[in-house]
């Protein structure tokens, strides 16, 4: 049976080390980013990880709620805000499902490398314009590698279903930007940094 957190707990230790892979576009990102913030933007960030991004915009923000699945993933999260002194940003450990049903609304809201690790993206993105608040700001960066290419298909399936892999999505940019427009909102910005597969994009209620 795919158990995420329990994959997601084992890469924990690897990927807090992982260096960023591509330093420049990320930082590229982050300055985009902070253009949509305000000292009392209320932000949630689904997948947040190690939790370096959330780190990162929490001086420009009012709070960020950043949740992963991974208690692991957690762990380093919470140390580095720590080691930061950051104190207006809350990690809790819950399935991206679990905020569903809340009331609370956002003025950003932050999907980075998650969008192609679900089972049904559009259901997220849907989920995420309704706790948006009008005008609210949808930031996602994701990895869209094509669906096209059935070797790389079948050993992804195949390393999910055994658990050693976690669940992987193909789809193309035009797909995700489709997604994206089809649940309501708009696309302000549009990047695909040189020699990578992960697109970011800005998309506004």
């Amino acid at each position: 049976m795919y158990k995420p957190d329990k994959i997601w707990d084992r890469f924990a230790k690897r990927y807090a080390k992982s260096p960023v892979s591509n330093e420049v576009a990320y930082q590229k990102k982050l300055e985009i980013t902070r253009t949509y913030f305000t000292p009392e933007s209320e932000v949630l960030e689904l997948g947040c990880g190690t939790g370096t991004t959330a780190v990162s915009h929490a001086p420009f923000v009012k709070h960020i709620l950043a949740i992963d699945v991974s208690s692991k993933m957690l762990e380093f999260a919470e140390n580095k805000a720590k080691a930061a002194d950051i104190t207006n940003v809350t990690f809790a450990c819950a399935n991206i499902e679990d905020i569903f049903d809340s009331e609370a609304s956002y003025d950003v809201i932050m999907c980075h490398s998650i969008l192609h690790l679900l089972e049904d993206k559009e259901a997220v993105i849907a989920k995420v314009y309704e706790l948006l608040k009008p005008g609210g700001v949808f930031v996602s960066s994701t990895v869209c590698v094509g669906s096209n290419n059935p070797f790389l298909r079948a050993l992804l399936t195949v390393g999910c279903r055994i658990g050693l892999l976690p669940l992987v999505r193909l789809f193309s940019v035009e797909d995700l930007a489709k997604s994206i427009t089809d649940a309501g909102f708009s696309i302000d910005s549009q990047w695909l940094p040189e020699k990578s597969d992960a697109v970011f994009i800005v998309a506004v209620k």
